[in-house]
């Protein structure tokens, strides 16, 4: 039977190919008119452990993955014991006949179809890749075309935009090897099958977060980037570093976090558009050099991908345990803006925002995100890269015309004139000690106080003006009166809505979605009016703590009703979320 809605497991042994044959699949799918959501689970391990890519593509707009499977790729035993449960009734499982012989009393499951294929035998014997077994997967995916009767031609199109030649020819031989057999021997029997649909060929792209953000950053005219490896957001530092020269930016790994930020905040103080990326523990160590762009009011970006903690946690997975942390990291108090995109769309035009919020508030912003919104990859229709345009605030360069010039000077917003160091008729004295309004360190009371009034007025001036613009600082999903409002943030949006369609489609009307985008400074008289009219509140977060019911009762005074965590270092699966919400209903 055709369906809309399907997902596809590939899994193995780290190095096996498991992420690159996921996106093929994907991709191809895309091609042929589907949405696509793309995720991937591995291990904190070079090689070996136990990887994973979910790839679920449907004829309608899609927003997670879903922990159900139709189809299962094995590329050895352990897959198939580990994820057997996750197949849906008559769903499928490709292995390798040479690594296990299964049969449906060892599975414990007779409601599975199970396609054995020699794989390996495939590789060496028909292919002549003996040293190449990776190839293995491609000939699975080839069968699974073949299982899903899907147009193969898509596939080998996205192979020869993907691949190098020769590489290329390589990889569509093996598929097509592939396609034949199951075409041959397999493909009568399974029930789930795709279908192109009318919007094949339309213009859609898919990527990831990292890809996403980093294209927002290039767009607003990101010129240093310097960042050091962490996961979740390397993926971020090898997509800038492979646009750099075509974009004409320096991309930088230092040797370590404390460097990144404190070159960063160099690069801005000389005039460009800086940007890093960490997650928790990097972010720790820039702690102080962040508090430095606070007192010397240097405009710089940070992105922060979270993931399980304390301490190395869960290097490897998603969370959302750095909200506070993010909040009132560093010593002493100054202002800065967090934003939680929740998709792709939103890292794209809120990375853009940040660069523009950072200059024309001369504060740093950190974008806070998270393992499954910076990895998981996303079929969209392309941006609008016009939608932003780039502010670049009080800044002066040229020649200053004024008088003595101070950095510092005090305004009613809390913004001075920024001016870039070399410019004629101008001296700028940055200083990380308390200092007057030239820049020149005092520890005068007087001063002191009013330069940190002068500073923390920026958050109000830019508070106000979130109010007054059509920014969108929270969204609201679903109908506007419901029995209950689930309020989140971040890369808990996907699941959440995948969740409202399962309960509205049931009870039409019972819930809607408060997503709150801007964290600091809180856009509490929006929040106040969506939680004025709503009769039932829940939380939904990936953290042990519940740190947005606590930014609620600090801003608003209000407690949520209901809160739903989860905290194993996994996303929300919709289905068990949208139970969840339906037991406190």
């Amino acid at each position: 039977m055709e369906i809309n809605d399907f997902s596809l497991l590939i899994g193995g042994e780290a190095g096996a190919g498991i992420a690159r044959s996921g996106f093929l699949f994907a991709k191809a799918c895309m091609r042929g008119g589907l949405h696509v959501f793309g995720t991937n689970d591995y291990q904190s391990l070079i090689r070996g452990g136990h990887n994973f890519y979910v790839a679920r593509v449907s004829e309608h707009e899609i927003y997670s993955h879903l922990d159900q499977i139709q189809l299962l790729i094995a590329l050895n035993a352990q897959t198939v014991m580990l994820h057997k449960d996750e197949l849906v009734s008559n769903g499928g499982v490709i292995y390798d006949q040479d690594d296990a012989n299964l049969n449906h009393e060892i599975l414990g499951r007779t409601n599975l179809k199970l396609y054995p294929i020699p794989l390996r035998k495939i590789v060496i014997d028909e292919l002549k890749e003996p040293h190449n077994l990776i190839m293995r997967n491609t000939v699975a995916l080839g069968a699974v075309f073949a299982l899903i009767n899907f147009d193969i031609t898509l596939l080998e199109e996205v192979m020869k935009d993907t691949f190098k030649a020769e590489t290329a020819e390589s990889n569509m031989k093996a598929a097509r090897v592939g396609y034949n057999y199951g075409k041959e021997k397999l493909a009568e029997n399974f029930e789930y099958q795709l279908r192109k649909t009318n919007a094949a060929g339309k213009s859609r792209i898919f990527l990831s977060g990292n890809e996403a953000i980093g294209l927002g950053a290039i767009k607003a005219g990101c010129k240093f980037f310097a960042s050091y490896p962490m996961t979740p957001t390397t993926g971020l530092l090898h997509f800038m570093t492979t646009n750099e020269r075509h974009y004409q930016m320096i991309t930088m790994q230092p040797e370590g976090e404390i460097a990144a930020i404190n070159m960063i905040a160099g690069a801005a103080f000389a005039g460009a558009r800086t940007m890093t990326a960490t997650s928790g523990g990097g972010f720790c160590l820039m702690s102080e050099g962040l508090g430095m762009t606070g007192m010397t009011e240097t405009p710089v970006v940070i992105m922060v991908g979270q993931r399980p903690g304390p301490s190395t946690g869960l290097p490897t997975y998603s969370a959302q345990g750095d909200l506070r942390f993010v909040i009132h990291a560093s010593q002493g108090e100054f202002p800065r803006v967090v934003i939680a995109p929740g998709d792709i769309e939103e890292c794209f035009y809120e990375t853009m925002r940040a660069f523009n919020w950072a200059e024309k508030y001369q504060l740093p912003v950190i974008l806070l995100t998270d393992k499954y919104l910076a990895e998981s990859e996303v079929s969209v229709i392309p941006f609008e890269p016009d939608r932003v345009k780039i502010e670049r605030g009080l800044l002066i360069t040229g020649q200053y015309e004024g008088e003595k010039y101070q950095r510092y000077e005090i305004t009613e917003t809390g913004v001075s004139p920024r001016i870039i160091p070399s410019t004629r008729e101008a001296i700028v004295h940055a200083n990380s000690d308390e200092h007057n309004e030239y820049g020149l360190t005092s520890e005068d009371p007087t001063i002191t106080t009013m330069m940190m009034d002068k500073r923390m007025r920026k958050l109000d001036a830019l508070a106000k003006e979130l109010e007054e613009s059509e920014i969108e600082t929270i969204k609201l999903y679903g109908p506007e009166e419901a029995k209950a409002t689930i309020i989140s943030w971040g890369s808990t949006k996907g699941p959440i809505r995948e969740a409202l369609k399962l309960i509205n489609q049931e009870d039409n009307g019972a819930v809607n979605f408060l997503q709150i985008l801007y964290i600091h400074p809180f856009p509490k008289t929006k929040v106040e009016q969506i939680l004025r009219k709503a009769k039932k509140t829940i939380v939904v977060e990936n953290n042990r703590t519940s740190q947005l019911s606590s930014l609620i009762r600090d801003h608003l005074l209000r407690r949520v009703d209901h809160k739903i965590l989860k905290y194993d270092g996994r996303p929300f699966d919709s289905f068990h979320l949208s139970e969840k919400v339906k037991e406190v209903l």
